[in-house]
């Protein structure tokens, strides 16, 4: 995520997200966060693609993405914003095959290229695979790593400068292990309406401890470990149920107490979204 004009991390991180706005069937609006994201790298080629949760644009006919203008010199122009608004946003989007995996991606390659052609270019900083850990670096990891989430949590964000809120929390669980069995881990951070889709990132500033204890000084560490799109519940039966996270502001009972739990799938079901943009170029004949 390496970017001259920006060289401060988590600023870079602040133009990693859109903001996704959705019109309901019944005319309500919900919101939610989306991240951008890299495909198919090969030299000087990429697929640039947002992803979500599938509940996000559940059920939507129309879903606006909110970009930042970026100067001819290529850097952001905070107060300068384009939104693109889609119909049928819903079937835009490639859903993971697994029904049990709320995740989703749109390749918006010709939204950029439709806006060139207007004269606008747009900034972002997108994730890539190479900052999923591997194998070794998952095994490494402790229990406990600081964690940020971005996002638009109860629909807060800085409109005037296009900019999400960025906030701390732990894991809850070990990043390396299943959680009951799926591939997913808790985090303990607040998770509000609007949340859906938030990217999770480990984030060690400046210094960090290794779980055998070997102490590490020098470059941030930075690693995409998944995406949020629930959080469990006490509900009045005293059962903890798994709620996804809300795209809009509903009356919750007070039977429904959320614990400021969050689940996260893990980023390696990313790769599997990117298998159907491949499939989907190669049955395109689209080089």
């Amino acid at each position: 995520m390496m970017n001259l004009h920006i060289p401060d991390i988590t600023e870079q991180l602040c133009y990693s997200t859109v903001r996704i706005e959705c019109t309901q069937k019944d005319g309500g609006i919900s919101m939610g966060t989306g991240f951008f994201f890299h495909f198919l790298e090969d030299k000087n080629k990429v697929v640039p693609v947002i992803i979500t949760n599938k509940h996000v644009v559940q059920g939507a006919i129309e879903g606006c993405l909110v970009f930042t203008k970026s100067s001819p010199e290529g850097k952001p122009l905070d107060d300068s914003h384009y939104k693109a608004c889609i119909s049928n946003f819903e079937t835009a989007w490639r859903v993971h095959p697994d029904e049990d995996v709320d995740l989703c991606c749109i390749p918006i390659g010709y939204i950029i290229t439709d806006l060139q052609q207007k004269g606008i270019n747009i900034y972002y900083m997108p994730f890539s695979m190479g900052l999923i850990p591997n194998k070794e670096q998952l095994a490494d990891l402790r229990a406990m790593e600081e964690i940020v989430m971005i996002g638009y949590p109860n629909g807060i964000w800085d409109a005037v400068n296009n900019q999400p809120i960025l906030r701390r929390g732990i894991t809850a669980t070990h990043p390396n292990k299943d959680y009951q069995g799926k591939k997913e881990f808790m985090i303990d951070a607040a998770c509000f309406p609007g949340s859906s889709g938030s990217p999770v990132l480990l984030y060690s500033e400046g210094s960090y401890i290794d779980k055998r204890g070997s102490f590490y000084s020098g470059a941030p560490r930075l690693l995409f470990l998944g995406v949020m799109y629930a959080g469990p519940q006490f509900v009045a039966t005293g059962e903890v149920k798994i709620i996804n996270i809300p795209t809009r502001q509903v009356p919750i009972a007070y039977s429904s107490i959320p614990n400021n739990l969050g689940l996260v799938i893990k980023a390696e079901r990313i790769r599997e979204l990117e298998d159907i943009v491949r499939r989907e170029r190669e049955k395109e004949n689209i080089k």
